[in-house]
């Protein structure tokens, strides 16, 4: 392929000029148009098969499931009345609460009655499982269990739409 030079000019109301000597065609043909992402040879389908994307796998593995930043903790059973803090205070004690978020209503302020808390290793999320799951808070005998799990998929009932 050659490479054209072309002499581009204004003139005074900034029309563009070209030089005389090379024609709209020449210098359409020179162009090379480039469509899709990233502008690359590959294909996608080239991309896909080559493993660069993340898959879901379709294992039968069943246990808990990591989230996105860490391991999450449901906690069932809390008492209206607990605080924050009381809830972090018991956590803690077992590894480093990256984040825990405890839901509170907002016309009563009251806690709602659960709490996700997250530990950024499974080492951690399950010694708190094992030890805080039954203990006692406020009267209240906490249920803990992992937030995701993994599993076979469930097959849904099909409704008839008939009536």
């Amino acid at each position: 392929m050659s490479n054209i030079e072309v002499e581009v000019q204004q003139d005074d109301d900034d029309n563009i000029i070209v030089d005389e000597n090379e024609t709209l065609n020449e210098l359409k043909s020179s162009v090379r148009h480039r469509k899709g992402r990233g502008f690359n040879e590959q294909s996608d389908r080239s991309i896909i098969s080559s493993g660069d994307y993340d898959t879901v796998s379709n294992d039968n593995e069943t246990g808990p499931a990591r989230s996105v930043e860490g391991w999450i903790l449901f906690v069932r059973n809390v008492h209206e009345e607990a605080q924050e803090d009381m809830i972090y205070d018991v956590f803690r004690e077992y590894g480093n609460v990256k984040n825990m978020h405890l839901n509170l209503d907002r016309r009563t302020g009251f806690a709602k009655g659960y709490v996700l808390v997250e530990y950024e290793t499974f080492k951690e999320a399950k010694n708190a499982l094992d030890n805080v799951n039954g203990q006692d808070l406020l009267g209240h005998n906490l249920h803990v269990d992992w937030a995701f799990i993994k599993g076979p998929l469930r097959k849904t009932k099909q409704y008839s739409t008939r009536r």
